[in-house]
C-alpha cells in the first residue's frame, strides 16, 4: 500500500452529503490559508497534528484534510492517516481548487501577502528574466547576476537556507 493509499479521496460534493459533524483540516502554509481558504477549515500543519488535532478533532465525526491542489495532502497521507488515530478521515479530492471549482465558497483575503515560496519564485525569475535580457541588449555583465541568483537557488535547494526569503521576509508587506 503507497502513502497516497492510507487515506480514501472525496470529492468536494460528497462532504455535505455526510449529516455528520466534519471537520476540515487545511494543511498549507498559514500565509496560504490567510489569503484564501475554506470558511470553516482549521489551518493546522502536517508537523503541528499530533499536538493540535486531538482538541480540534473533539467533536469531529470526520475528518477531511486538503491543501490547494491535493498534491501535499497525497504526499502526507502517512502522516494524516496516523493524525487521524482510527477516526474517519479522508483527502479532499483536487484539494482547495476542486473545492472551488464546485462552486463552494472560500473567504479570500487578497491583501495577504502571498506565500514566501511564491514570493522568492517571483523574485528570483525577475532577477534573472531582467539579467539576461540586460546582457543582450547591454553588456555581458548582466549575466553574472542570472548567475548569482541560480547559486542562491541552488544553495537554497541543497541546506534549506535562502537569503532571498530571509530578505523578502522583513519587507513591510510581510510584517504582521
Amino acid at each position: 500500500m503507497s502513502a497516497a493509499d492510507t487515506l480514501p479521496r472525496i470529492g468536494a460534493d460528497e462532504i455535505g452529503k455526510f449529516g455528520k459533524e466534519v471537520l476540515l483540516i487545511d494543511i498549507r502554509s498559514p500565509a496560504e490559508y490567510r489569503r484564501e481558504h475554506i470558511a470553516q477549515a482549521l489551518c493546522i500543519a502536517p508537523d503541528e497534528l499530533a499536538e493540535k488535532l486531538p482538541s480540534a478533532a473533539a467533536n469531529a465525526d470526520i475528518l477531511v484534510f486538503h491543501c490547494l491542489s491535493g498534491m501535499r495532502t497525497a504526499q502526507a497521507a502517512a502522516t494524516l492517516a496516523a493524525a487521524a488515530n482510527g477516526r474517519t478521515a479522508y483527502i479532499l479530492d483536487g484539494g482547495l481548487q476542486a473545492w472551488k471549482k464546485a462552486g463552494l465558497p472560500t473567504v479570500t483575503d487578497r491583501s495577504a501577502p502571498l506565500d514566501m515560496m511564491r514570493q522568492v519564485q517571483i523574485g528570483a525569475g525577475s532577477l534573472v528574466l531582467l539579467s539576461v535580457i540586460g546582457g543582450a541588449v547591454f553588456s555581458p555583465v548582466f549575466y553574472l547576476l542570472a548567475a548569482l541568483v541560480g547559486a542562491g537557488l541552488l544553495t537554497a535547494g541543497l541546506t534549506g537556507f535562502c537569503g532571498m526569503a530571509k530578505l523578502l521576509a522583513r519587507m513591510p508587506w510581510n510584517q504582521a
